[in-house]
C-alpha cells in the first residue's frame, strides 16, 4: 500500500507540478488573436524519495496527450488573455519494495488547467494592425494559472490521475526584446487546496512552491526561433493527517525549444528538458511536440 500511494502522487501532481518550461509564453501579442493547441509530451525518470525508504528503482513513465484553446481581447486599453487545456495521460510507475517489483499502470483525464494574464502595461491592447506597423519590445502583468479538479478520481482507488484539489498559482510575468534576441521569465507560487479522500478518508495537504523561470531565445526569421530555458522550484513538503512527509523540494531543470513556422497560420514546437538538481520529487526527462494554429478575429 505504501508504494501504491506514493505511484499516485508520481502519477498525479508530481509529473505536472513545478516541471513545464514555457519559452515566450508571455511574449507581445495583439488583441483579436486566437489559437488552437495539440500537444503530445513524454516524462521518464526517477521518482526521489527519502533514503529511509524501503522503495528502491522508484521510475516513471508517461505520455501525456494535450488539447487547448485561448485568445487575447482588450480589457480597458490592456492586453488580457486566457487560456485553457485538457491532458489525457497514459503512465506507468514501478519500483522495487523490499527487493519485490511493483507495477501500476494508469491512462484516463487528468486535471484542466487554464490561464488569465493581464497586462500591466497601459496601451498594450493594439489591434494588428498597429501591431504589425510598431511591435512592442516588452512585455509586463500578472497572471492566474488555475489547476481545476476534473482529472479521474476515485475515493475508494489508491491510484489516480486527478489531484482531487484546486491549486493556484499566481505570477508576475514579463518579456523584453534585445533584436533578434528575447528574454522573458516569471516568479509565481503554486498554493494548493487540502484533498480531503486520499486513500479514502485521509487528508492531505501540500505546502506551496515557489517558482522562477528564466528563457532567453533568438528568433532567425519571422516565428522561427530557438530558446534556452531554465527553472528553479522549492518548498512542497505533503503532510497525510498532520503527519509530514518530509520531502521539501529544492530542484532545478533546463531545456530547449525550436519553433517552426509552417506557413501562414500554423506553427510547431519541438521541446526538450532535464533535471540539473533535484532533492525530492520528479527527476524526469521531458520531450514534447506541440503543433498550434493561429488566427486572428
Amino acid at each position: 500500500p505504501r508504494l501504491l500511494a506514493l505511484l499516485a502522487l508520481a502519477l498525479g501532481s508530481q509529473i505536472a507540478a513545478g516541471q513545464g518550461l514555457e519559452a515566450r509564453a508571455y511574449a507581445p501579442n495583439p488583441v483579436g488573436a486566437r489559437f488552437l493547441v495539440m500537444s503530445w509530451s513524454h516524462s521518464d525518470g526517477d521518482m526521489l524519495l527519502n533514503a529511509s525508504s524501503p522503495i528502491k528503482d522508484f521510475e516513471v513513465r508517461a505520455n501525456t496527450y494535450s488539447a487547448g484553446t485561448g485568445g487575447t481581447f482588450a480589457l480597458w486599453d490592456r492586453l488580457a488573455s486566457v487560456a485553457i487545456g485538457l491532458p489525457y495521460v497514459d503512465g506507468t510507475a514501478s519500483g522495487l519494495l523490499d527487493g519485490i517489483p511493483e507495477r501500476v499502470n494508469r491512462a484516463g483525464v487528468a486535471d484542466l488547467r487554464v490561464r488569465l494574464t493581464l497586462s500591466l502595461l497601459p496601451g498594450s491592447a493594439l489591434s494588428a494592425a498597429d501591431f504589425m506597423r510598431a511591435p512592442p519590445d516588452r512585455t509586463l502583468g500578472v497572471s492566474l494559472v488555475v489547476n481545476v479538479p476534473t482529472g479521474e478520481y476515485f475515493e475508494d482507488k489508491l491510484v489516480n490521475l486527478g489531484t482531487n484539489r484546486w491549486a493556484f498559482r499566481p505570477e508576475f510575468v514579463g518579456s523584453r526584446r534585445f533584436g533578434r534576441w528575447n528574454f522573458d521569465g516569471s516568479l509565481g507560487v503554486w498554493l494548493f487546496g487540502d484533498n480531503d479522500e486520499f486513500l479514502g478518508n485521509k487528508q492531505r495537504s501540500q505546502d506551496p512552491v515557489t517558482t522562477l523561470q528564466g528563457h532567453l531565445s533568438y528568433t532567425f526569421a519571422p516565428r522561427l526561433w530557438l530558446g534556452a530555458s531554465g527553472t528553479w522550484y522549492t518548498g512542497g513538503t505533503t503532510s497525510v493527517d498532520g503527519v509530514s512527509d518530509q520531502n521539501r523540494q529544492g530542484n532545478s531543470r533546463a531545456g530547449l525549444t525550436l519553433a517552426i513556422p509552417v506557413g501562414q497560420q500554423n506553427s510547431v514546437k519541438l521541446a526538450w528538458s532535464t533535471g540539473v538538481t533535484a532533492r525530492f520529487g520528479g527527476d524526469l526527462d521531458m520531450y514534447s511536440l506541440t503543433w498550434q494554429y493561429l488566427w486572428f478575429r
